[in-house]
This record gives C-alpha cells, sequence and structure tokens, in this order.
C-alpha cells in the first residue's frame, strides 16, 4: 500500500478547503464547545483521504493530534477505507485497530467514532476474542461506549447479531442520549436478521428502556407490535 501524502501535506490540503460559510454550518449542526472546525465539507474530507488512502499510521497519529475535527475526521476516513480494503494485510489492520485504541482520546465525537469502529475494530475482531468490546461498554467515557456498540456493525454485516445484543445489554440503561441512539440503531439492525432475538431484548427492556432508544429499536416493526412495545414503555 503506497504512502500517497504526509500529515502535513494532508493538512494543508485539507485546510485550504476551508470556507467561513461551512465553519458556521458547522457551529449550527454542533454544541458550541464541542470541537474545533476550520469548515471544510466532509464530502471534500471524504475525497481527500480516497487520494491519500495509502498514508501510513505514524502520519495518521499526527493527524489524530491536530486540535481541528475535519483533519481527524480525514484520519478516520482514511483508516475506514484502510479497513475496507480487501488487499489490506492482517499487520496493518493490526496497527490501525492498535491506532484506534491508543489514541481514543482523539476520537472524541460521534461522527468521529461512527467513521472508523465498525471496519477498524469490528473487523480486526473478527475471528478473534471480543472481550475488549464489554471492557469499552464499561468505560466512563461516552466515546468507547460509543465505540462498543458501533463496531458491532461489522458483525451485523456478517449475519452475526449476538455482539450487538451482548454490548447492548450493557448499555440498556446508560445515561447519555447518543448512547440511546445507537444502541437502539444497532439493535434495531441486528434484528433485521434476527428479530426473534429483537423481540425478546424488546420483550426484556421495552418498558424501562430510555425512550429515544426505544423509537429507534422499534422504526422498522410493524405499527402494531410498534404500538405495543410504546404501550408497555407508556404504561412503566
Amino acid at each position: 500500500m503506497a504512502v500517497t501524502c504526509t500529515a502535513e501535506e494532508f493538512t494543508e490540503r485539507l485546510l485550504a478547503l476551508a470556507t467561513e460559510e461551512q465553519r458556521a454550518e458547522y457551529r449550527r449542526y454542533f454544541k458550541p464547545g464541542d470541537d474545533t472546525f476550520a469548515g471544510v465539507r466532509m464530502g471534500d474530507v471524504f475525497a481527500l483521504a480516497k487520494e491519500c488512502v495509502g498514508m501510513a499510521p505514524a502520519e495518521l497519529g499526527k493527524l489524530l493530534d491536530s486540535p481541528i475535527h475535519e483533519v481527524r475526521a480525514g484520519a478516520l476516513s482514511i483508516m475506514d477505507k484502510q479497513g475496507r480494503a480487501r488487499r489490506t494485510p492482517p499487520e496493518r489492520r493490526a496497527e490501525l485497530y492498535e491506532l484506534y485504541l491508543r489514541r481514543h482520546d482523539r476520537i472524541d465525537n460521534w461522527d468521529l467514532v461512527d467513521l472508523a469502529a465498525p471496519y477498524v475494530v469490528g473487523a480486526h475482531l473478527a475471528g478473534k476474542p471480543r472481550d475488549i468490546l464489554d471492557e469499552l461498554a464499561g468505560s466512563d467515557d461516552i466515546w468507547r461506549r460509543r465505540t462498543a456498540i458501533v463496531a458491532t456493525a461489522y458483525f451485523i454485516r456478517q449475519g452475526e447479531t449476538a455482539d450487538t445484543f451482548r454490548i447492548a445489554e450493557l448499555l440498556v440503561a446508560d445515561p447519555e442520549d447518543l448512547i440511546h441512539k445507537a444502541v437502539g440503531g444497532w439493535v434495531r439492525e441486528a434484528g433485521k436478521k434476527d428479530p426473534a432475538r429483537l423481540t425478546a431484548f424488546l420483550d426484556r427492556h421495552a418498558a424501562t428502556m430510555p425512550r429515544t432508544m426505544l423509537r429507534y429499536a422499534i422504526e422498522r416493526l410493524d405499527p402494531e407490535r410498534r404500538a405495543h412495545y410504546r404501550g408497555l414503555k407508556a404504561r412503566s
């Protein structure tokens, strides 16, 4: 896998694409103080990441050091693209996985987690013990907890749902709305592969799980079943 640019080159090219209009858009979309935004459209971030898809882990680590959200998003987009590529050797996959976990302090917003967790964390764990997901789910850090559930998207795509429901059980009482959305969304997707397991999960938790989580989880059910589970919640 050829190195196409350095972290310095990537950052310079990326910041040249920034506009005040896009910076203002991010201010409306993200809460004040969430992060520092240069004002680069995510489509442009991903296009540049594709050009620099061969960047080495050492250079990716430098991008993760950046205080600028779009630069870190670029690093995670490159990591995701390498994780998805069939030609990526196991040694590189392991490096990406270790970099993601080691620098999780820099993966500190929901979109950054969602960019790379499935194919950097999940794909690396295919055929391996997955205890790390339980460890992440027990973290005090919301973004590590989100990684725990989002990484299971890779397994769902392979037709495996056990890990998604196991991690969902650990997070079903989480206090954070961004975890509620992730758990609800991921069990919904897992339920497409294994409806019986989704039904069992909802039968156990619909009455007590957060409303947002329930809304996401039942979104694709038929109207009668949605009404049933909403009724359980209403009576709780």
